[in-house]
């Protein structure tokens, strides 16, 4: 017994000197040169070591190294892949002997990485390694049948001690643009007992002169190597942004990761600018974003629950959907809005225009400012691509919309894209005291795109409306609208140009401010001289009709004006490709006080013509028409105007019949 311990002791003296004397007896230089070659064979890259090269076997194995480079391949602008100014990594021996691997020490000090395409679009980081050549298999001998192997382990466990990266940079270069993007002062420590606990990672970089700091925690690595789930605590903060998942991750073949995210912005623009790419949009919006709710992550699909989102003063709620597994990706959701002021986000009432240069233009010398140009259909081609890159299933509902002075009550908007076509259906619309909906359709899957468009809309209260929108009282009434349009082509003015399609509209009970058509009629010389006059108006128990689109051109053959002692029938046509207006409106004199739903009555006509461009309309009486009408019909209705001469219901208060002449 005794000489079996002196044996086994003599043993352990012997493999420990083997140990301590193993550096010496392969020198360091010989595996300098043994790495330098196995990087140059499997790379086809220069691995250059310019500093002192130390390793040791016992009581670590240790390899201390220092200025490393990994060289780039003809042109690249940068000289290296990676630099390493110093590598320092030690391993336990003994419980590596056991299957544990215990880090002593892995540091890597000043790494500096510089990723960088060259003009080809190809990356300093795809290395051209020849392909090993596979083994000749024997034509004399079949097949056997491999054994069956046990499957590699790995280590048991897992302890890492002083893991740390200082003073790292990261460069990013592309070689096309000449696009340059640097993260300096990386900086990372990692902490692991062991596989079974918590794995923590803590570090810090500065990109575009904001240090943004992070942190890594992992309950337990074991469990995500087995496949199972672990708890995951990630935060990312900084100056501009402050990100933080709270949840679980999953290893194995179906990695994952789910929990609840906080996104914070303190200054949307601020962040913009940050990250290269500043915010021009006028108005003061574009404030704070935060944004909370359930992450579900998975190969292929990404879903967001449970959102909570406010931008600015705007809230809402939702959940998105993406699933990237298909050809293009699947988008399902919806979002619901509380009140939608898109105010803060448009110019302010009364902001100068700017010129060419950028600047507000000036007047001078009292000049009156230039009339601005009216603006034609664009021969632009249609870019309809957009429509094809995803599939779309959104929905979206406002508790109201705020646009300028315009005020939209509760509505609800279902957008669906599919295989390039897209259908928006507006199911709620509440405007004005009015209820409407409505259905936009276009594809983009011919060349060009196609538009089918419907909408209806009952109840709308005009004066408050056109107050609201255009600044202008001179029409109030309750509106109710009926269109429907069809159109194709590759350009805006190739759609209108094709537009077909058909609509109704009518007022009840309402008036048209600036100008008394029943005036016009009684006093043919003065009524189109005078100018419109804000204190007249012609009010009317009913008017409407209906119009075709054919091709662009729109015709109207059933406009009319019901109202007491005055009717007003209108035809004409409107040129949508040429924005041009060609009408005839007949106002008439009659006798009778009947107004909505009123018979038709002999009276004075006299034709008005409304022609030329629909900026820039211009109104004058059809004399030659006048002078031909049937002098008898004049006659009767000055008659049945005028008490005691048989036929007038009332009075017709200041009703000369000389002055139809002007006299």
């Amino acid at each position: 017994m005794k000489k079996v311990l002196v044996a086994v002791g003599v043993l352990i003296v012997l493999i420990i000197g083997a140990l301590i004397a193993l550096p010496a007896l392969i020198p360091a230089d010989r595996i300098q040169s043994e790495v330098v070659a196995g990087v140059k064979s499997a790379t086809g890259r220069d691995l250059s070591i310019q500093g002192k090269v130390s390793v040791s076997v016992f009581p670590s194995l240790s390899v201390q190294v220092g200025n490393v480079a990994l060289a780039n391949p003809p042109g690249f602008s940068t000289k290296d892949l990676i630099r390493l100014g110093a590598v320092d990594v030690r391993l336990k021996l003994m419980p590596l002997l056991g299957g544990k691997v215990e880090v002593d020490s892995f540091v890597l000090v000043d790494p500096v990485i510089t990723l960088e395409t060259d003009r080809q679009g190809k990356g300093n980081w795809v290395f051209d390694s020849p392909a090993p050549a596979a083994a000749a298999k024997p034509a004399d001998k079949p097949a056997e049948k491999p054994a069956t192997a046990a499957a590699p382990s790995g280590p048991s466990d897992i302890r890492l001690g002083d893991v740390r990266i200082t003073g790292g940079k990261l460069t990013q270069i592309d070689g096309k643009t000449g696009a340059k993007q640097e993260v300096s002062d990386i900086n990372l420590q990692v902490a692991l007992k062991s596989l079974s606990e918590p794995l923590s990672a803590k570090g810090s970089l500065v990109w575009n002169a904001k240090k943004i700091e992070l942190n890594l925690g992992v309950a337990s690595l074991k469990a995500l190597m087995d496949g199972q789930s672990s708890a995951l605590d990630v935060a990312v903060t900084s100056e501009p942004v402050k990100l933080g998942l709270k949840g679980n991750a999953k290893g194995g073949a179906s990695p994952g990761v789910d929990g609840m995210l906080d996104l914070a912005v303190p200054s949307i623009r601020n962040l913009a600018a940050w990250a290269g790419s500043p915010i021009t949009m006028a108005g003061n919006g574009l404030g704070p974003l935060s944004i909370s709710g359930k992450l579900a992550a998975a190969p292929g699909q990404i879903a967001f629950t449970q959102a909570n989102i406010a931008i600015d003063a705007i809230k809402a709620k939702g959940d998105v959907t993406v699933n990237t597994s298909g050809s293009r990706p699947n988008i399902k959701g919806r979002l619901d809005v509380d009140m939608l002021d898109v105010n803060p986000y448009l110019p302010p009432e009364g902001a100068p225009s700017k010129g060419g240069d950028g600047k507000a233009a000036a007047g001078g010398g009292g000049a009156q400012p230039a009339k601005a140009q009216p603006q034609g259909w664009s021969d632009d081609p249609i870019d309809a691509s957009g429509l094809k890159a995803a599939d779309l299933d959104f929905s979206l509902t406002c508790a109201g919309i705020l646009v300028k002075k315009i005020k939209v009550g509760k509505s609800a908007l279902r957008l669906v894209i599919k295989d390039g076509k897209l259908a928006a259906d507006l199911t709620e619309l509440a405007l004005y005291q009015g209820a409407g909906k409505g259905r936009v359709a276009l594809d983009g899957s011919m060349p060009g795109v196609g538009l089918d468009a419907s909408f209806q809309l009952k109840g709308l209260q005009a004066e408050p409306f056109l107050t609201d929108a255009a600044d202008t009282d001179r029409l109030s009434g309750t509106g109710n609208f009926d269109v429907a349009v069809t159109g194709q082509g590759k350009t805006q003015r190739q759609i209108v140009s094709s537009l077909n399609g058909k609509g109704a509209l009518t007022f009840l009970n309402g008036a048209i401010k600036g100008i008394n058509l029943a005036a016009m009629a009684r006093n043919v010389a003065t009524a189109f001289t005078g100018g419109a006059n804000s204190t007249e108006k012609t009010d009317f128990a009913e008017l409407g009709g209906t119009f075709t689109i054919v091709k662009g051109i729109l015709t109207n053959n059933d406009l009319a004006l019901k109202s007491p002692l005055l009717r007003v029938e209108g035809k004409g046509t409107v040129d949508l490709p040429q924005r041009s207006v060609n009408y005839r409106i007949d106002p008439k004199v009659v006798a009778s006080l009947e107004g909505q739903g009123g018979g038709n009555a002999a009276g004075i006509v006299v034709p008005i013509l409304v022609s030329g461009p629909w900026d820039n309309l211009s109104y004058r009486p059809d004399l030659e028409a006048l002078l031909k009408q049937n002098v008898q019909n004049v006659g009767k209705a000055v008659e049945s105007l005028i008490p005691g001469t048989g036929g007038g219901k009332s009075p017709a208060e200041g009703l000369n019949p000389l002055k139809l002449f002007g006299r």
